[in-house]
């Protein structure tokens, strides 16, 4: 069912790695935008975003931690909950209807925190609670799992506003977060029963060139403001097709 994918896709798709990866996301929402805006079948959707999420997690978490911005704490607070309930949405088969508008709402917020519109840092950090943690956790878990990703785009921006961590920290920890839920969520789908095209094995490849590149550049340089203006608009066109359509 992935045979004839267009060429447009394979070559967006490596750029939204690679601005995710810079910030220590998987990609995830940006995936599925992708295949919203391209028309994939819903049913290919989740697994796909899931698989591209662990390979380009794993490499953006790696390059982050070994710049020594991984805070231990700050993620297994949030993953306690987090992980059993990614694993519960992603075994739950959700309605296509509901999918899509949760999937829109999940692109929207990714659009509102590309464009810096929240999500901005503090030099003042804040403890975390446990009972935060646990709450926040297993929500983002749940909603993640259900549609395929890892939960960093709905975390990352919690934790700067509620002052958690600063940027580099928060992309750390957002990046094994978002592995963990990945991870759990795409058990819950393989013992569903679905299955994972092998054609996927080919974007993965392209996925994973943009985000090793990303999360190189994005644990040591600035992130470049006009990819994430050009993404940001294609996420909005995904987004404005699953609410019309």
């Amino acid at each position: 069912m992935l045979e004839q994918i267009p060429m447009a896709f394979l070559i967006l798709l490596p750029l939204v790695a690679f601005l995710y990866a810079s910030v220590g996301h998987g990609g995830a929402s940006g995936y599925l935008g992708l295949m919203a805006l391209f028309s994939f079948p819903i049913v290919l959707m989740k697994p796909t975003a899931l698989l591209l999420n662990l390979f380009v997690a794993a490499v953006s978490f790696f390059q982050f931690k070994r710049f020594g911005f991984f805070k231990w704490r700050l993620f297994y607070l949030f993953a306690i909950s987090s992980i059993p309930a990614a694993f519960i949405g992603g075994y739950v088969d959700i309605d296509g209807s509901l999918y899509k508008n949760i999937l829109a709402v999940v692109l929207l917020l990714a659009i509102l925190k590309l464009m810096g519109v929240f999500g901005k840092e503090s030099k003042e950090i804040k403890q975390l609670k446990l009972w935060q943690g646990l709450i926040i956790g297993g929500l983002i878990g749940l909603v993640s799992g259900m549609i395929g990703i890892g939960g960093g785009i709905i975390l990352s921006p919690i934790i700067l506003l509620m002052k958690w961590g600063d940027m580099k920290t928060t992309a750390a920890v957002s990046a094994l977060f978002i592995w963990v839920n990945s991870a759990a969520a795409m058990l819950g789908l393989l013992l569903q029963g679905t299955r994972i095209e092998p054609q996927a094995i080919g974007l993965v490849i392209l996925a994973l060139l943009g985000g090793l590149l990303g999360a190189y550049f994005g644990s040591k340089y600035v992130n470049n403001k006009t990819l994430r203006t050009m993404l940001a608009a294609v996420l909005l066109m995904a987004c404005v097709k699953l609410i019309l359509i």
